[in-house]
């Protein structure tokens, strides 16, 4: 493989529809900081030691990206645009791909990026914001070893006024990852924690547990794995159009089959997401005092 000029990339996923916000979502700009989510990430990155960005988007949105979004990154960053297609799957899916609407998933976002990564990256998703010492420990992380690692976020401390959440709850064993488990519907009573486990069970979560927020930190093997999976999804689901196939899956077959160590850091700083349009106030004035406070 050839090397890489970069030590560390950022890989940003914004090629989602945001069905449940409506609207491209990773473009809407913050209130009162005139800049979007992503930018806020991109520069905590790049203060971090990332010296590259491949920015995953889809084609709807690409020049208002290049014409608005680009021209505000940091300078000093080698930023690549990749655009998510639903027709990127190898030749024998292609009419499999003819009756898809929606992308494909995280983990074939992260797959169109492939080409790119010649070195450990952080992936993340673009309308999440994760805190600059997030990307602190990662970037400290990748100058000491070279297993993936995750950032991991409190789960009380990632849900929504507005209604339920979907998590991933990680299984954790002595700093290292065994597994993420999809929790549907994630709500807080007075029992405590409640959401729906992958056998479609309602299920109390502990206050305590980790939630995966999609803060990855992966080397250039885990595309291969990304490339070998998304056949076998394909072959998998060839009658189901509508399924997703999930970047998190496929770090667990990498634990479950490869006994790929991933370390797991808990977060230092709050997270802070839009899951509903209505939320985009409340959350834009936090971020504003978080970087004017």
């Amino acid at each position: 493989m050839e090397k890489s000029k970069h030590s560390l990339s950022l890989v940003v996923l914004a090629g989602g529809l945001g069905s449940r916000f409506g609207g491209n979502k990773q473009i809407a700009e913050v209130a009162g900081l005139g800049c979007t989510i992503m930018e806020l990430s991109i520069a905590d990155a790049h203060s971090a030691g990332v010296t590259q960005v491949v920015l995953v988007i889809n084609q709807n949105v690409r020049a208002e990206v290049e014409n608005t979004i680009l021209p505000r990154l940091p300078q000093g960053l080698e930023v690549l645009l990749v655009e998510q297609h639903i027709d990127s799957v190898p030749q024998r899916f292609v009419d499999l791909a003819s009756n898809r609407v929606k992308p494909w998933g995280t983990g074939h976002a992260l797959l169109c990026a492939k080409e790119h990564i010649k070195n450990p990256a952080i992936v993340i998703t673009a309308d999440d914001y994760y805190g600059a010492s997030s990307f602190k420990i990662l970037s400290d992380h990748f100058k000491s070893e070279q297993s993936w690692a995750m950032v991991g976020y409190p789960i009380e401390a990632t849900l929504s006024t507005q209604g339920g959440v979907n998590r991933g709850i990680c299984q954790v064993d002595s700093g290292y990852l065994q597994g993420v488990e999809e929790y549907l519907n994630i709500t807080q009573s007075d029992t405590g924690l409640t959401g729906v486990n992958p056998l479609g069970e309602q299920k109390q979560i502990a206050l305590e547990a980790l939630s995966s927020m999609s803060f990855w930190g992966i080397t250039p093997t885990f595309l291969e794995r990304l490339e070998h999976g998304f056949v076998e999804f394909l072959e998998m689901d060839d009658s189901d159009v509508k399924r997703e196939y999930y970047l998190p899956d496929q770090i667990q077959w990498s634990i479950i089959n490869n006994k790929q160590k991933v370390r797991v850091y808990t977060a230092q700083e709050s997270w802070y997401g839009v899951t509903y349009k209505s939320e985009l106030q409340d959350v834009a004035g936090k971020l504003y005092e978080l970087r004017h406070g």
